[in-house]
């Protein structure tokens, strides 16, 4: 696929001045995209008119992840209304919502062989429910076509779009995904056209309206952020009961975008792990290349098995035993 220049993906960013681009260390290494599999992924993808944010995001895992044809799946267009800081997803005007786009999900999420999926989107402040329909249609449509595949879905903010969070919840997926990004503090650069409590306010409200799903956060390191105010937003989560907590290095998509403050150290990641896990989340992902949709389906067998742990260990039952 050919990469567009910034100026063209990003034409709102095309004025600003460039950032500088520190030097990845050593220990950012992605694997390159160069497996068989990797080539029939996006065949099929492009077959089935459907965009990835692997592709979209520039993600570094993609080659990692595609080797084993898990592509997350990005819902209502390549096009965002937001413009945020660290994104490589193209802003602009979106195009209308492609009512056939959710059984083309369904039928890759057979042909790849999916035994978990992650279907996310772009931000679509254009429509009037922010794309919640098509999100319940895909996961509709998932569940007839393959109905043992479990799904997680990663949504935008659907701020002011009253009744959109309640009808994705009542499609019940298996694990709601939205990202706070980074620490309120740097919303205003990072994250302009977010709100930090509405979203906090978001996960909150998937677990009143259903505490059987799983519910799930990521935060991005080296924008400038204070270790205090990581553990301010950990704390945060935990109040609004949040499941599972993703932690992982920025990087910079080009020099138009915002720039990375620093590289933190594996050593400082595995820290943040072991801080999250005292606060009380069911899991935490933690390290230099984890994104949000990386080893999900892994990582959503663990968390399935240390709920039951924990029920087990607050049942009775199990207090007697550990007596």
């Amino acid at each position: 696929m050919t990469v567009q220049p910034a100026a063209l993906r990003h034409p709102e960013k095309a004025h600003k001045p460039d950032t500088p681009v520190l030097r990845k260390p050593d220990w950012i290494r992605a694997k390159a995209p160069t497996a068989p599999e990797v080539a029939a992924t996006r065949s099929l993808m492009r077959e089935l008119k459907l965009n990835t944010v692997c592709e979209e995001a520039a993600c570094p895992n993609l080659g990692e992840c595609w080797k084993q044809k898990h592509a997350t799946v990005m819902i209502l267009g390549a096009v965002c209304t937001r413009a945020c800081a660290f994104c490589n997803v193209a802003t602009g005007k979106p195009m209308g919502v492609d009512m056939s786009e959710p059984a083309h999900v369904a039928e890759a999420v057979g042909k790849l062989g999916l035994h978990h999926v992650v279907i996310t989107s772009v931000d679509r402040d254009d429509l009037p429910d922010g794309g919640a329909k098509q999100f319940v249609r895909t996961i509709e449509e998932i569940r007839k076509a393959s109905p043992s595949t479990t799904v997680e879905i990663l949504t935008p903010d659907f701020l002011r779009k009253p009744g959109a969070i309640e009808a994705v919840v009542a499609a019940k997926p298996d694990v709601y995904n939205h990202n706070l990004e980074t620490v309120p503090r740097l919303y205003p650069s990072i994250r302009p056209g977010a709100r930090y409590f509405a979203s906090l306010q978001l996960l909150a409200r998937v677990r009143e309206l259903d505490p059987a799903i799983f519910t799930k956060s990521g935060l991005m390191v080296g924008l400038g952020e204070e270790t205090v105010e990581l553990m301010q937003v950990m704390d945060d989560l935990r109040v609004a009961d949040v499941d599972f907590l993703t932690l992982g290095q920025y990087l910079q998509p080009t020099r138009k975008h915002a720039a990375v403050a620093r590289f933190l150290p594996p050593d400082e990641f595995e820290t943040l792990k072991t801080i999250g896990l005292s606060k009380g989340f069911l899991q935490v992902a933690s390290s230099p290349l984890t994104r949000s949709s990386h080893h999900a389906g892994e990582d959503f067998a663990r968390l399935k098995a240390a709920r039951l742990a924990r029920l087990a260990a607050q049942s009775p039952a199990g207090e007697n035993a550990g007596s």
